[in-house]
């Protein structure tokens, strides 16, 4: 089913219920549909909060939020940089389903330095894929978008033009254009005060819009410029990371205060939402959408920074609560994607999934209700471009990274790299091309260890694995030899 039957079909059944095979249920029937908060923060590294270790930053709110519910430890991106995780979340779809691989342009870096020709990349998500927002709306939510977008600019590509009934701030743009203090710049956010800032003002818009809904259920993505560059903070909050020493590689006040401010700010959305007595009843997700940027912290002992495909680059601080059905301080080492989110929102709020709508996320209601695994044997990443700019922990120091995919099954996680692949013989060369990366995570979660020919029989058996989902989804491969390429 594309979008425009989709709407149509939203249309049909009116906003007093939704298509559930033949019949409509009601909204109003059983239980009242839970209220939907899902917090997307901009490049917070997975060991950027004290739930999952750090102790130079201070987020005593998002830790509080944590200990509520499910702290998820294996908790990953679709993508190692901004856009194409956005796109994954929105639609539920792995990056080939939709074409957003990256940021901009897939041919990023100098040209003498790519050997292939990578695969076109579509900066904005294309108005025909259904989105989270569309399936909500005929179960009776309201929906709003606060904060970075990054998939396009309404009336079409926006927030608005993909389903959501509000947008607060969200645009083409990745990053503030203005920066954190007013005047932002914004076409989709009024101007404050000279120097509001910005992610204080975001979690005002986030009140209000709470306070106005509290009645119906609601969906707001809360999808913060914040901890993206430019590195900005309140002075304040700077000041009191001053002095403080530095703790496993984190010693930027700056960006201490960035995630200070975030955490107050979600703090402040907690108490709201226990004032107007609608905690039971609210999930609440906390999720990053890529890895921790190399200027700004350290994802020790993850290897690598945003941009790579190593853990540091794809791994995410994660949390979930939902009270009366999650059950606090739990834990869950399942490897979940910012794919699930998707069928898991689809559920809780009892919608109907589109027909013909092709899902890759499952939902992982059961694991938040206390199973222990999914009914799925891996998870996978396709990114057939490349990103300029090597930092400590890529596979060299001119790239963060060259297309590659990668598959995670289990313990066992493997990288290919197409240019090897393609150019150096792939598989009957493979045990001296170096196109294959083998590592076992739970052992070796800094991937210092590549295994790829120490375990062939693994390295063999996850290879297949990925190129037959290539083939299940018709991933693009770059296989064109790039004629300025000069070694």
């Amino acid at each position: 089913m594309d979008r425009r039957a989709f709407l149509k079909q939203c249309i049909a059944v009116g906003a007093g219920g939704f298509v559930l095979s033949n019949r409509t249920l009601n909204v109003h029937a059983g239980a009242k549909r839970p209220n939907i908060v899902f917090i997307m923060i901009d490049d917070m590294g997975a060991r950027d909060v004290g739930f999952m270790g750090s102790t130079y930053y201070e987020t005593p709110n998002i830790d509080r939020l944590s200990r509520g519910g499910m702290v998820f430890t294996n908790a990953y991106a679709n993508a190692a940089n901004c856009a194409p995780t956005r796109a994954c979340f929105l639609t539920g779809q792995y990056s080939p389903r939709h074409g957003v691989y990256t940021v901009g342009s897939s041919a990023r870096g100098s040209s003498g330095d790519r050997r292939l020709i990578p695969i076109a990349n579509d900066t904005t998500l294309d108005s025909n894929h259904i989105t989270i927002a569309e399936v909500l709306k005929p179960a009776g939510y309201v929906s709003v978008s606060i904060g970075k977008w990054h998939m396009g600019t309404d009336p079409e590509l926006g927030p608005i033009g993909q389903g959501f009934d509000v947008n607060v701030g969200g645009f083409s743009a990745g990053s503030p254009p203005g920066g954190y203090f007013s005047p932002y710049k914004n076409p989709e956010l009024p101007n404050g005060p000279d120097g509001e800032y910005l992610t204080d003002r975001l979690t005002d818009e986030a009140l209000k819009f709470i306070e106005s809904n509290k009645d119906r259920p609601f969906f707001m993505y809360l999808t913060h410029y914040a901890v993206h560059t430019p590195i900005q903070a309140k002075a304040d909050l700077t000041a009191k990371y001053q002095d403080k020493p530095p703790s496993n590689g984190q010693d930027n006040p700056k960006y201490a205060a960035m995630i200070d401010s975030v955490d107050q700010g979600i703090g402040r959305i907690m108490a709201k939402l226990d004032e107007l007595e609608l905690s039971d009843n609210t999930v609440v997700f906390f999720f990053s959408d890529n890895g921790g940027y190399a200027g700004a912290t350290s994802n020790q002992p993850l290897r690598g920074f945003k941009g790579t495909f190593y853990e540091g680059g794809i791994r995410e601080p994660m949390c979930v609560r939902w009270p009366r059905v999650i059950k606090p301080r739990t834990t869950c080492d399942t490897p979940v994607i910012s794919t699930d989110f998707f069928p898991t929102i689809t559920e809780m709020a009892r919608a109907k999934k589109p027909v013909g709508k092709i899902l890759d996320g499952v939902s992982i209601l059961p694991l938040l209700q206390g199973a222990s695994t999914l009914n799925r044997e891996a998870i996978f990443w396709h990114f057939p471009a490349y990103l300029q700019g090597g930092v400590t922990g890529a596979r060299d120091s001119k790239f963060r990274t060259r297309p590659v995919a990668v598959v995670r099954k289990g313990r066992w996680k493997l990288l290919q790299y197409f240019e090897e692949w393609v150019l150096d013989g792939g598989r009957s060369k493979i045990d001296t091309n170096n196109s294959v990366e083998l590592y076992d995570i739970e052992a070796d979660i800094s991937e210092t260890n590549n295994l790829a020919n120490a375990n062939k029989a693994k390295r063999d058996e996850l290879l297949d694995m990925l190129i037959d989902w290539q083939n299940s989804v018709d991933a693009p491969i770059p296989t064109e030899p790039n004629p300025d390429y000069t070694g």
